[in-house]
């Protein structure tokens, strides 16, 4: 695997030998002091050429930063993009468009979140990167929810609760799976802990996609709350880890609700609470919810 200067040099040495290659950024986490990298961190290089379609007419171009495993080709517009994993573990998004796109960011007041979150010059032939504003860094960082956001979050996140419950006792594992893990972890309870982090870190940190740097900003018994919503294949797992999420986002959006001043409704958690556990209870071969 490369190291960063190294994979920059030889970037930037093919790109200076090449007229139709005009500028180069970098964007994304390389491009951002404030985001945590590493050997694995993506290169994400945005190239911009005077001629599209002759430069994308061959991929050729890719083989001389190493021996390729994977190349995803994809169109979108007027952008071309590359996906691209070496044998060394090397891995280069390629986003290429014309270099008029480089003039309409100069000409920007504002950049667009993805330039703001963080970029680099790498190669400015024609002096047109020098006028695209500087970055602020903090395109992602979380934002405060307004209480509407808020209430709905908690409002969907219990009733949902409700989807997991009844599929774990007809024992429907996948969907329960599908609902407790994808639906409820990432729509409601990834919110709540960005929320929580927001209110610890006074809305200054990004935790990034997904609570992919979750573990980096919240405290050790947090975290192993967290870990404890995780569970295997069998129902009886899964139910407890249904009530440790329901224990862990309980705590966590009472305590954003007391530090934004906005309502939590403790009645509904209850008789939420009561019907999950009815159902756990509830005979297998029951024919009425009595």
């Amino acid at each position: 695997m490369k190291q960063e200067q190294q994979m920059l040099n030889e970037l930037l040495g093919w790109a200076r030998q090449n007229d139709n290659i005009r500028t180069v950024l970098m964007t994304s986490s390389r491009a951002n002091p404030r985001a945590f990298t590493d050997l694995f961190t993506d290169y994400d290089f945005e190239i911009f050429v005077n001629e599209l379609d002759s430069f994308v007419q061959d991929d050729g171009w890719l083989d001389q930063f190493g021996s390729l495993i994977k190349k995803v080709v994809l169109q979108d517009g007027d952008w071309r993009t590359r996906l691209v994993l070496y044998e060394d573990g090397t891995k280069m998004d390629f986003q290429i468009t014309t270099n008029d796109f480089v003039k309409h960011l100069a000409s920007m007041s504002e950049l667009p979140d993805a330039y703001d979150n963080g970029y680099k010059v790498l190669l400015d032939k024609d002096g047109i990167a020098k006028g695209i504003p500087l970055p602020s860094y903090t395109a992602y960082i979380t934002k405060k929810p307004s209480a509407e956001r808020f209430a709905d979050i908690i409002n969907s996140f219990w009733g949902d609760t409700a989807y997991v419950a009844n599929s774990l006792w007809r024992d429907e594992l996948y969907f329960a799976k599908y609902m407790l893990d994808n639906i409820i972890r990432f729509h409601y309870l990834q919110s709540v802990i960005e929320w929580h982090l927001g209110v610890k870190h006074d809305w200054s940190v990004n935790p990034n996609k997904f609570g992919r740097w979750f573990k980096r900003y919240l405290d050790g018994d947090t975290w192993d709350e967290l870990e404890g919503t995780y569970a295997g294949a069998s129902l009886e797992e899964n139910w407890e880890a249904l009530f440790r999420m329901a224990d862990l986002f309980s705590r966590l959006a009472q305590e954003v609700g007391k530090s934004l001043g906005y309502e939590y409704p403790m009645e509904y958690e209850k008789k939420m609470r009561e019907y999950l556990l009815k159902v756990r209870n509830l005979p297998l071969d029951a024919e009425s919810f009595k």
